[in-house]
């Protein structure tokens, strides 16, 4: 399965070559072949959909090297994948880059601008994922599949491939909404595209997302019965979950009850179980793990591109580390863990803890132009669980998990402490899912009561259990702890000790490049 939906996603290739530059937000795709060409035969339809996937993976239709999405930034770095990790882990607590590439210090530190080349990337690739689904969604429209006498079958599906794009359109639109606030254009397939999209709000952005998963819940496929690597209900319910958990940060809005509600469609539905060995759930063959709810699919032959688990595998990997342990033919050596992450496992038991210290220093006194400062952490792997590599030594079979079960029973722990629904017993239970996995079955990182599972203790197990997810930014928001100075880490702010972060750093500014295209646009608060 995994790799007929890759495949199909370098057919699409033939079908649209899609505009490289998005000043605007709101351009059509272009192609050679016409809409009406293209959409005429159903055939063609899940090769477009393929492709509406694939923005989340390749970053053009020619490989890692050829004809970009994305302008004005190297090819390589400007996968969504990788341009979200660095925005949600490399400004954290958890990993600091020792590359000088240009932009790279700055989301080290905190020391952003509107001209930072990472920022406008991530903003880029997002409204270029919004581009390509609405283009997609206003040639699917009942209307038009009436008129191509798309029937039976095909037009059952053809409205499932309808319900998906939505997904992952409020998929970006979420990311949006957490990178950068509600101050950024809505384009949907009913905008003009002769238009400069306007502005929305964060209540707006927040309420739209919301009502788009919950008319696509009802649609999608029941959890576990797509194809792998194509969203089902539960993706649907998981994003749900995580944007009303978030709801006190996006619009000052307590959603825990709902937080946890969603949380537990996802365990209930009976379709995921944790992986035995946490490690598992990140290496080459993680495509057969039951643990993962929605990825984004990478393949060494078949996907190849510098950024997604191809850019965490190798970047995470210097130094004394053998790249033959994580099944590459060589490392990078960018990537290595702050010391006060480290401290976030104080026991050695914990098999989350994978921290290579030969040759290494815990602590950090130099940001670039050093490997060796700091552990090395490497969570992600080329080799399956056989201990055999992935397909090839630089292009990593690994798919990245965006959704999984584990962050399912911690999202409805920390809703149900907090005040939401639910039961306090069901959500010891599942916090000591968590913990008892994490120490190989050993009972001794257990909680025996919920009131032990204090604020703090939900941050440090979430960033135990998910770092080098992309979730870790977002988290470190809710608690309090991103901004400010009551929790300082290595470089924050640009000291080696650490130093708050004015507030307005909670969200990235929007790109001067998309000001100066779009008058309609203003800049987030305090860039």
């Amino acid at each position: 399965m995994k790799k007929i939906i890759i495949k199909l996603a370098l057919v699409t290739a033939a079908f649209m070559p899609l505009t490289s530059c998005l000043k605007d937000l709101n351009q059509k795709p272009i192609s050679d072949i016409t809409s009406a060409n293209l959409y005429e035969n159903f055939a063609n339809y899940k090769a477009v959909l393929a492709k509406c996937y694939a923005g989340l993976a390749t970053t053009g239709n020619q490989g890692p090297a050829g004809k970009p999405d994305i302008q004005d930034i190297d090819e390589g770095f400007s996968s969504y994948v990788r341009v979200l990790w660095c925005m949600q882990e490399l400004s954290t607590d958890v990993a600091k880059c020792q590359w000088s590439d240009a932009g790279l210090p700055e989301l080290n530190t905190g020391n952003w601008s509107a001209n930072n080349v990472w920022t406008q990337a991530m903003y880029y690739r997002v409204f270029y994922q919004i581009a390509m689904c609405n283009e997609f969604l206003r040639e699917l429209t009942d209307a038009k599949l009436a008129s191509r006498n798309i029937t039976g079958t095909d037009l059952a599906d053809a409205k499932k491939y309808r319900s998906e794009v939505r997904f992952l359109r409020a998929l970006s639109y979420y990311h949006a909404l957490d990178l950068f606030g509600g101050n950024v254009p809505f384009i949907t397939e009913e905008s003009s595209t002769a238009d400069l999209p306007k502005p929305t709000n964060a209540a707006d952005l927040f309420a739209y997302i919301e009502s788009e998963l919950k008319v696509v819940e009802a649609e999608l496929a029941e959890p576990g019965a797509n194809e792998y690597g194509r969203a089902d209900r539960a993706a649907a319910w998981m994003l749900l979950s995580k944007l009303y958990l978030n709801a006190n940060v996006y619009i000052g809005a307590n959603k825990y009850n709902e937080s946890s509600v969603y949380a537990k469609k996802v365990i209930d539905a009976g379709n995921y179980s944790l992986e035995t060995n946490y490690a598992d759930v990140f290496k080459a063959d993680n495509n057969n793990s039951k643990e993962i709810i929605f990825a984004v699919n990478f393949d060494g032959i078949h996907t190849r591109t510098y950024g997604g688990t191809t850019f965490l595998v190798h970047a995470c990997v210097g130094g004394k580390m053998n790249p033959n342990d994580y099944g590459i033919g060589g490392g990078w050596g960018g990537m290595r863990a702050t010391p006060e992450f480290v401290d976030k496992f104080p026991n050695t038991s914990d098999t989350r803890g994978m921290f290579f210290t030969t040759g290494q220093t815990k602590a950090m006194p130099k940001l670039t132009g050093s490997f060796e400062a700091g552990y090395g952490l490497a969570k992600f792997s080329n080799l399956r669980k056989d201990s055999t590599a992935g397909a090839d030594l630089t292009f990593v079979d690994t798919d990245f998990p965006l959704f999984r079960l584990s962050e399912a029973y911690l999202n409805y722990v920390e809703a149900n402490t907090r005040g939401g629904a639910g039961d306090a017993g069901l959500a010891l239970t599942y916090m000591n899912k968590v913990r008892n996995r994490a120490y190989a079955g050993n009972t001794i990182g257990e909680y025996t009561s919920i009131a032990d599972i204090t604020d703090d203790e939900l941050i440090d197990e979430r960033g135990r259990e998910l770092y080098h997810e992309c979730t870790r930014r977002t988290d470190l928001r809710r608690f309090g702890k991103f901004t400010g100075a009551s929790y300082n880490w290595s470089w924050k702010g640009g000291s080696q000790v650490g130093v708050g972060l004015s507030e307005f750093k909670g969200i990235f500014p929007i790109p001067t490049s998309d000001l100066n295209a779009n008058t309609n646009l203003k800049q987030n608060t305090g860039y």
